[in-house]
């Protein structure tokens, strides 16, 4: 792919058009231990796509000095207690920063410093995060509606999912009396 190729945005859902957008898509099966309730999650469907994602690349993954532009469509529902979530990363460079753009829904954004401290951010439409470097990072929809919100970051970020697999966020966001809360683990 050529760098000078374009994309376009619909701002009002987050969705992505271009020849060269790529695309994937998260099932509950692919989050199994991500989730606290055990027999709520066996209690569902593996193959319910919990959420997707769209990205374009514009150069080699690995590549210093580019970006990449995505966007993640979290579906609404819940686990037990807890919202649908991503199942949230360090960076493989854990230098590198992150912008999150809210394009439609609510949601949280977790937040965990290398330290376990762990705080969330509320998104809504319009709302933008920084994402600071040495910082894990997974977005829950709280909402009834699809969540979608839009992406940048460094192309030679990488993606540590398996700090996260293996020790988990130091905090969980459950759903209590009807609100989002975020719950202290360890």
């Amino acid at each position: 792919m050529q760098t000078g190729e374009l994309i376009s945005v619909n701002f009002d859902s987050g969705v992505l058009n271009g020849a060269h957008v790529l695309e994937s898509a998260r099932t509950l099966r692919d989050l199994e231990g991500v989730f606290r309730d055990e027999a709520a999650y066996r209690a569902m469907d593996p193959s319910k796509v919990i959420y997707r994602t769209q990205f374009f690349l514009p150069v080699p993954e690995g590549l210093e000095g580019g970006l990449f532009w995505g966007t993640t469509f979290i579906e609404p529902g819940r686990v037990g207690d807890e919202y649908f979530m991503t199942k949230g990363h360090f960076h493989a460079k854990r230098d590198r920063s992150e912008y999150y753009v809210t394009a439609a829904g609510s949601g949280a954004l977790i937040l965990m410093a290398e330290d376990g401290a762990t705080h969330a951010q509320f998104m809504t439409p319009g709302s933008v995060h920084y994402i600071p470097g040495h910082t894990a990072h997974r977005v829950a929809n709280t909402g009834d509606t699809r969540l979608s919100f839009l992406a940048c970051w460094p192309s030679d970020a990488g993606h540590d999912y398996q700090t996260i697999a293996e020790h988990g966020f130091s905090a969980r966001l459950r759903c209590i009396d009807g609100k989002p809360e975020l719950v202290a683990e360890r």
